[in-house]
């Protein structure tokens, strides 16, 4: 006697039974546009997207908070990439632990983290990632200091635009008229 098999749930969900909340920040207004990101973080399947345009060494951050203030168990949050969402490795940890005491998940739109995927690896992934973009950071600012210095030794141009003595801008004017 052949028993039938009977599937008690779909094998396509309609939508996940979880919702994924995107959060979007650039440091300045003089950055590429935060619409990409916005962009992107639609497209990645987030129901809602909060953003701002605020450095990342600010303390305050009233969007990301609001965020993670309505994430329930089960839910995401999504970024485009690790950066966007935290300041530096120890806030990331510390986020990264608060949320997934509260079981919530991280996932980046670049395919770097998913703490769904990961399980109980995700914090020494993250930790690891997090470790990385901070050392870059510290090593790019080194070698601008390193620059700066450099350029003040040998009286080398700091940026901005070069002065003009006055015999220049008398020939600019005369071939102006």
């Amino acid at each position: 006697m052949k028993r039938k098999f009977i599937r008690k749930k779909s094998l396509f969900r309609e939508r996940p039974d979880y919702k994924s909340i995107g959060y979007a920040r650039q440091s300045s207004n003089k950055q590429i546009s935060i619409d990409t990101q916005i962009e992107e973080l639609k497209n990645a399947g987030c129901v809602v997207v909060f953003h701002e345009t605020i450095s990342s060494v600010n303390k305050g951050r009233p969007e990301f908070e609001t965020a993670l203030g309505i994430l329930e168990e089960g839910d995401e949050i999504v970024f485009t990439n690790l950066d966007h969402g935290f300041r530096n490795k120890r806030q990331c940890i510390n986020t990264l632990h608060y949320l997934q005491e509260k079981g919530i998940h991280v996932r980046t739109t670049d395919g770097m983290i998913n703490t769904r995927a990961l399980g109980k690896f995700a914090p020494v992934v993250i930790g690891l990632l997090s470790g990385l973009g901070e050392v870059e950071r510290q090593m790019m600012i080194e070698r601008t200091q390193e620059s700066i210095n450099h350029r003040r030794e040998t009286g080398g141009n700091l940026g901005g635009r070069p002065k003009t003595n006055n015999e220049k801008e008398g020939l600019v004017l005369r071939l102006r008229e």
